[in-house]
């Protein structure tokens, strides 16, 4: 997020405290992934986004409040992509979708660290209101999943909380690598998901061509 020119630049108040929020927002996500939550500072992130001290308090009671802000956005850019990703999948074909869903979740984390960070490392270290926020998150990609998707051959239809194990297991794969600081190789993880992801309903053999179709 650019910094606005300096002096008289013509621009409205709505414009420049939107845009000082969205700068602190991200200032916040990114001095995250460097020292942590603990270590991270009002000051420090004003200074990063180039937001004084007290206009930084204009937008935020403290740094907590603009953890939950700065949260609520990579939840948002993470789901956005997934959309994204599954909608530019074949349509009808739910198994290349899902693989395309994966596909841009994985992409985006290895590209962007940082959001990695603060949904899957430092989101579940803040609390127990965050990890509410976290379960909600993943939760909110279940129907992304399900939707379309086939029964499995000459086996009742897969129930809701099957798909839900499912979501959980790949988020909490994805935030042990997190945690660990291993998100930069996230997308080599893409055929073990997208198998995982596609057994429920397809049984294993028939995921596994498909993963090994590419």
């Amino acid at each position: 997020m650019d910094r606005l020119p300096r002096g008289r630049h013509g621009l409205s108040p709505e414009f420049v405290a939107r845009n000082q929020r969205e700068r602190l927002i991200s200032a916040l996500i990114l001095t995250l992934a460097e020292v942590g939550y603990q270590k991270t500072t009002v000051s420090m992130i004003g200074s990063r986004a180039g937001v004084s001290k007290s206009d930084f308090y204009k937008h935020f009671e403290s740094k907590d409040q603009c953890f939950v802000a700065a949260y609520d956005h990579a939840v948002d850019r993470i789901r956005a992509a997934v959309v994204a990703g599954c909608a530019a999948g074949p349509r009808g074909e739910w198994a290349a979708r899902v693989r395309a869903g994966i596909v841009a979740l994985l992409t985006l984390l290895a590209e962007e660290p940082p959001l990695a960070t603060i949904v899957l490392a430092e989101g579940l270290r803040a609390g127990r209101g965050m990890y509410d926020r976290y379960q909600a998150a993943v939760e909110s990609f279940v129907p992304l999943l399900r939707e379309g998707a086939p029964d499995p051959p000459g086996a009742a239809p897969v129930p809701p909380a099957t798909d839900e194990a499912v979501v959980g297991g790949i988020a909490a794969l994805l935030s042990r690598r997190a945690v660990a600081g291993e998100t930069r190789d996230l997308v080599a993880l893409v055929p073990d998901a997208v198998e995982f992801a596609l057994a429920p309903h397809l049984g294993t053999e028939e995921a596994r061509r498909i993963v090994s179709a590419g």
